[in-house]
């Protein structure tokens, strides 16, 4: 989470000095902490609204709201985000606009972002989606930002978040500005960056080939997924099957629609052509190139991170046909993978239009994200969705070639690029004016922050650039940078009642590409890939791979995206034969089968342990329930350990007080691998899996490319394991002596012993997996470490030891590259289950959820944390739908009507 940790440390140094007051006032009880905290009883008149709306609260202050127009139902949604997330969604607003320096004030942090935002235009793009929503999404749009408004009237920053007042002890705070509409469009630009494709293995690949000179050794740090032992999520049967792939087709702006016609293909897989170093060197575009790809990939991690990135992103979704449930109709569950911050991301609600005509269409509950309208995952009357993140490679980066007359190459030709300037207000400093340059392909994000190192490479095929080049730079195409619908597809998925009604949503959710997992109440499950997919054309006898998995060519423009994949050829299943869908990350269909996606999926390991998991329960012929689904995503269970652990228990250990620590391997593997917070074996086991990336690679890799430690790096060591004698094994800098697997192996155990006797004591019998891997959500302004500790008290919450890890279905990931502040490793929870949900389709009322902490974002409220615990623990709590059951959980009701 580097990205993250940057920004936590940076964002803000407020002097203890200024913040004396403030903490002492927090510290006795005073009002200023509890001075934001809404009403959530009694009456109010709101303008705007066409009718009463109620708003029903239960004892953990989720609203359920009803009203009898849709307007009026997103008006009063819109008011209890303000109420209770306001902070949340004005620090959003102003990292999306590229506007964070306005809030936080003169900081380096702040001013990065803000710069490489700026670059990427997401305000812009979101400007031009407004004009392509429908008439009816606007409306609502509309409705929401009133309903803010109405919130922030005669509101005084001070009562609308404890982080204005902790801001304003070194920064101006003038009056909070009215909500716009296309503040909430912006956030989609965030989840589709944060849920984008493989442009971290783009860049890496190209990081790595820079210090290995061998594109077949670097490919083997990226091995194809293992469709012979993981299951994609469709069966081939049902997959759709492919267009020819197209070796000359014409070349489409990646910008314009096209007809169907024109985008029919996919890219040729295995187009890589492995080069020597020596073959390899004639063929870079030299040391400029690798400036450009290094100032590009710099420039991205200043992006603050809103969702969560690394390999810790994804999701479970699974749902099993009636036919094997004790209710006989579906049950679906699902639990993203994200960041895990304070307060949670989601935001549960309620929305109940009680109207009876055309204007009256929402009843849906679930999940929604304080700042946007709708609900993004749950369920209405007849149809329940789940998301899970699909990982299409959606991204690619162009190396251009620039002139020094304000031109770049296409094609021979020289083509003016395009510019614009934008100023960037600083609160309490001087305004920073910046020029945005971009290529047809996209913005160039190399040149945006001005200190680079030489960190990438790439191949390329021509030779020494023509006289008047005045460097390489790095566009970034991305397909959230063409203006779309996606905020149409939140309310077409909310109103959804069959497959159809997906697939129609399905064509309108064109970033994040997420996977669609649906069941309804007529007893149908099934699964709809959506996304703007691009199409990329094989790109014969060249040494660049045309597949997106490495950087391109911009001045050739047979490399160039050929259009979009028609959305009705995308990956789909209804009612598969097995009785569910099970998606977790994993490819979507069998190798050669429908379109082409990526090539850099998640391993799958989590996701057939999750398979796994629904066909034991099948098998057994004992009927699924709402527990059951809970209990799967609360597995524990290790891939790593089966994996690993046969080649390290074959090590010869001569150390009586190392073979202490590896009987715990073996009582462990004994009892399936669990990575319960009890568990030795397990804190042993990761300490030794971190140790075994770091022997193996460091001596090999630059430091950016460091092993987290998740999937793909366990499908690499796996298939080392099986040559003692690898060149990777080999530590480079030892002197006349050669490493092998086995010496690589016995370090690990070692190291691992000596750094958990120095954290958890000399006795292995009291190691606990818990006691080093904690989540501990932090805020992302005023949970960071350039904040005195006071202050991070109050909006961190305490550190809950959780079970899980990396690659398991209880997805509690972590880096095994991190380090804590004395340098051992680092444990703490980087991303997990943002949230859980079960719906059981029979019964509504019988679904449960939970979030990470709580729905208020005010730390001064009850509920802040009031759900970490339970989640922590695995707990969920019921999830009422019915009028009768809302009402009958109610704690508090607030009444809105208009005015007088």
């Amino acid at each position: 989470m580097q990205g993250r940790s940057a920004l936590q440390k940076a964002l803000l140094i407020v002097p203890a000095v200024l913040v004396v007051v403030l903490v002492a006032g927090l510290l006795v009880g005073a009002g200023i902490v509890r001075r934001p905290l809404p009403d959530h009883t009694g009456s109010q008149r709101l303008e705007g609204l066409d009718g009463t709306v109620e708003i029903f609260r239960d004892e953990l202050g989720v609203p359920q709201i009803y009203a009898g127009t849709d307007a009026d139902l997103v008006r009063a949604q819109g008011y209890v985000h303000a109420q209770d997330r306001f902070f949340e969604m004005d620090y959003r607003r102003h990292v999306t606009a590229g506007r964070l320096s306005e809030l936080v004030g003169d900081n380096e942090a702040a001013l990065s972002a803000d710069l490489v935002i700026r670059t990427f235009g997401w305000r812009q793009v979101a400007e031009q989606e407004w004009d392509l929503l429908t008439d009816e999404s606007r409306a609502l749009y509309e409705a929401y930002a009133e309903g803010v408004n109405a919130y922030l009237e005669s509101r005084e920053a001070s009562e609308l978040g404890l982080e204005y007042t902790v801001l304003g002890t070194t920064t101006e705070l003038g009056t909070i500005e009215p909500w716009d509409p296309v503040d909430s469009l912006a956030w989609l630009k965030a989840m589709a960056w944060d849920l984008r494709g493989n442009y971290d293995a783009e860049l890496g690949r190209a990081a790595n080939l820079r210090t290995l000179g061998d594109v077949a050794r670097t490919e083997e740090l990226y091995p194809d997924y293992p469709y012979d032992a993981h299951a994609p999520i469709i069966a081939g049967s049902s997959a759709p099957q492919p267009a020819a792939a197209p070796q000359d087709a014409p070349a489409t702006s990646a910008g314009t629609d096209t007809t169907a016609a024109d985008r029919t293909g996919t890219t040729a897989e295995g187009d890589v052509v492995a080069t020597s170093g020596d073959e390899l060197t004639a063929a870079l575009g030299g040391s400029e190139a690798e400036q450009a790809l290094a100032g590009a990939a710099r420039a991205l991690e200043a992006v603050p991170v809103l969702l969560g990135e690394g390999e810790g992103v994804g999701s479970n979704s699974f749902v099993v046909s009636g036919e094997h449930t004790a209710s006989g109709k579906p049950l679906l569950a699902n639990d993203p993978h994200l960041a895990l911050d304070a307060p949670g991301l989601w935001y549960q609600v309620g929305l109940h239009c009680t109207g009876e005509d055309e204007a009256c269409s929402l009843d849906v509950a679930g999940f929604s994200f304080a700042g946007l309208p709708g609900v993004v995952i749950g369920h209405n009357e007849q149809l329940a969705w789940g998301l899970t993140n699909m990982g299409a490679d959606v991204t690619d980066f162009t190396l251009e070639r620039l002139y020094d007359d304000g031109t770049y190459l296409r094609d021979g030709a020289r083509v003016p690029l395009q510019t614009r300037r934008e100023t960037i207000e600083v609160n309490g400093g001087e305004p920073v004016v910046t020029n945005v340059t971009s290529t047809e392909h996209g913005p160039i994000v190399s040149e945006v922050l001005a200190e680079t190192g030489v960190a990438a490479s790439v191949p390329v095929p021509e030779g020494a650039p023509p006289a008047g080049f005045s460097g390489y730079a790095v566009a970034l195409q991305w397909t959230a940078l063409t203006p779309g619908r996606t905020g149409d597809a939140i309310f077409a998925i909310n109103r959804a009642r069959d497959a159809a009604d997906i697939a129609a949503a399905a064509a309108l959710l064109e970033v994040p590409s997420q996977n669609i997992v649906f069941a309804t109440a007529d007893g149908d499950i099934g699964y709809q890939a959506p996304g703007r997919i691009p199409v990329r054309a094989a790109v014969p006898d060249s040494p660049v791979p045309s597949d997106g998995s490495w950087p391109r060519p911009g001045w050739d423009s047979r490399y160039d995206w050929q259009g979009f994949v028609p959305p009705e050829d995308m990956p789909a299943t209804l009612n598969p034969a097995e009785g569910f869908v099970a998606a977790a990350n994993q490819a979507v269909t069998p190798a050669g089968e429908g379109p082409f996606l990526t090539t850099d999926w998640d391993a799958g390991y989590r996701s057939q342990r999750l398979r796994s998991l629904v066909e034991h329960e099948i098998a057994q012929g004992e009927p699924i329930d709402v527990a059951g689904m809970n209990a799967i995503m609360l597995d524990d269970a290790s891939a790593f350990g089966p994996a690993v652990l046969p080649a390290l228990l074959s090590v010869d250990v001569d150390d009586p007080f190392v073979e202490d620590a590896v009987d715990l391997l073996r009582e462990w593997s004994a009892a399936g691998f669990p990575a319960a917070t009890s568990s030795a074996g397990a804190a042993y086991f990761n300490a030794v899996w971190g140790n075994i990336l770091q022997l193996t690679f460091e001596d090999d890799l630059p430091a950016s490319q460091a092993p987290d430690g998740g999937a793909r790096w366990l499908l690499v060591v796996q298939r080392l394991l099986e040559d003692p004698q690898d060149p990777w094994w080999d530590d480079r800098t030892t002197v006349n002596i050669v490493e092998g697997r086995d010496e690589i192996l016995r370090q690990a155990l070692v190291l691992a012993r000596q750094q958990l006797t120095n954290t958890m004591g000399k006795d292995p019998g009291g190691w606990e997996w818990g006691k080093l891997h904690r989540f501990a959500p932090q805020h992302p302004v005023l949970g960071g470490e350039g904040v005195p500790a006071l202050v991070r008290r109050v909006f961190n919450p305490g550190a809950e030891e959780v079970a899980g890890g990396t690659s398991i279905v209880n997805a509690t990931s972590f880096d095994t590259a991190a380090v804590d502040e004395l340098g051992r490793p680092d444990f703490t929870v980087t991303a997990g289950p943002s949230m859980r949900m079960v719906v059981d389709l029979a019964d509504l009322d019988a679904s449960t959820w939970v979030t990470t902490t709580g729905s208020s974002g005010h730390p001064g409220s009850d509920h802040y944390t009031d759900q970490l615990e339970a989640w922590a623990a695995g707990d969920t709590f019921p999830w009422p739908w019915t009028r009768e059951a809302v009402e009958e959980a109610a704690s508090a009701t607030l009444t809105l009507a208009p005015p007088e």
